[in-house]
């Protein structure tokens, strides 16, 4: 099997760390690994697995001789630097937002629509955590019942945030518990004026707000991101909401179908479903939760019931862990759904 020299951009942050692990842990054929961050990481080492691996600091000739670059360290990190990785031959992987809805540029989850990789130019777009885990369970339903329309509210941990994030709900945690006034430094979004305890709260934000239409930009991921994914203007609306969990995202997915719903037919497709675990046995109260999953790579679907008035609606529960499914692994599955199509 071919080898192939790989970079990881944002090697120190929690999804970089993630990347690497998903890169051992499903055999990602690598000859060479580049880890890559900015100057102030530059010369940390990082073990995994028996190896030592010493972060170099990311420049514009970082990508010569590499094949594949995995990156995560920001939109304004990969609008810069990108153009040279794909000028230097490399092809990108951006879990970032900020190539998602350029019309060039494919939008990914493999199991839902990997024929796009075909078309890519060097960028292929990461979709949001949200998005991602969302298109995963609804996948097998669309194809068959047609969806046109779906609700969903999102119940998103804290490690979504990044460090930060779980730095807050650990602090802020013991804090409330020792009698104190939690103090919050960054949530619901880091560079907004006005910031909420987390701790044993919920903060009805994620990301700042579209002020000419009320939903924060992660509702609009969501909202547009579908679209680009499923390829139909398909009803989306959104409402994201940060929860104090320090790993892994859980939605209230609702869809109506074009076509009636069968449950037989439903149960069949979501225990068909690849990369989707139907987790769902309510006589003994089986259903997902976050803390079951961490570290997972699935996207496990439970409480699946008909709307009672409506023979073309359906409600799940759904939870992936999002630094995972949500971000790490779609990314490397990505790279290695393209090896597997003869892109790569």
């Amino acid at each position: 099997m071919k080898k192939y020299k790989v970079a990881i951009v944002g090697a120190t942050g929690a999804v970089g760390r993630e990347m690497l692990r998903c890169i051992f842990q499903f055999n990602f054929p690598f000859e060479s690994l580049k880890l890559l961050a900015s100057a102030r990481s530059a010369g940390k080492v990082i073990e995994f697995e028996g190896q030592e691996f010493v972060v170099e600091e990311l420049t514009e000739n970082s990508f010569e001789g590499v094949d594949v670059a995995f990156w995560s360290a920001g939109g304004s990190i990969s609008e810069k630097y990108m153009p040279y990785a794909v000028k230097a031959g490399c092809v990108n992987i951006d879990n970032t937002s900020h190539f998602r809805m350029d019309p060039e540029v494919p939008l990914v989850v493999p199991e839902v629509n990997a024929e796009a990789l075909k078309d890519h130019k060097g960028i292929i777009a990461n979709p949001n955590c949200t998005t991602i885990i969302m298109a995963s369970a609804l996948n097998r339903l669309n194809e068959y019942f047609d969806i046109e329309r779906i609700v969903v509210s999102t119940y998103q941990a804290v490690s979504g945030a990044g460090v930060a994030g779980m730095e807050e709900l650990y602090r802020q945690s013991q804090e409330v518990l020792d009698g104190k006034e939690p103090v919050a430094k960054t949530l619901p979004c880091a560079s907004d004026k006005k910031h909420y305890p987390i701790a044993f709260n919920c903060i009805p934000q994620v990301d700042k707000f579209d002020l000419d239409n009320a939903f924060t930009k992660e509702e609009m991921k969501m909202v547009n991101e579908t679209k680009k994914i499923f390829n139909k203007d398909i009803k989306v609306n959104a409402t994201c909401v940060r929860v104090p969990v320090l790993r892994g995202h859980s939605e209230s997915v609702y869809i109506e179908t074009k076509k009636p719903l069968d449950m037989d037919k439903v149960f069949e497709l979501l225990s068909d479903s690849h990369g989707v675990d139907l987790y769902d046995d309510i006589e003994n109260q089986i259903y997902p939760m976050a803390t079951l999953f961490i570290g997972d790579e699935l996207v496990h679907v439970g409480r699946v019931r008909k709307d009672l008035d409506n023979d073309h609606g359906l409600s799940m529960w759904i939870v992936s862990d999002q630094l995972m499914k949500g971000a790490a692994y779609n990314s490397v599955d990505i790279g290695l759904k393209m090896i597997e199509m003869g892109l790569l």
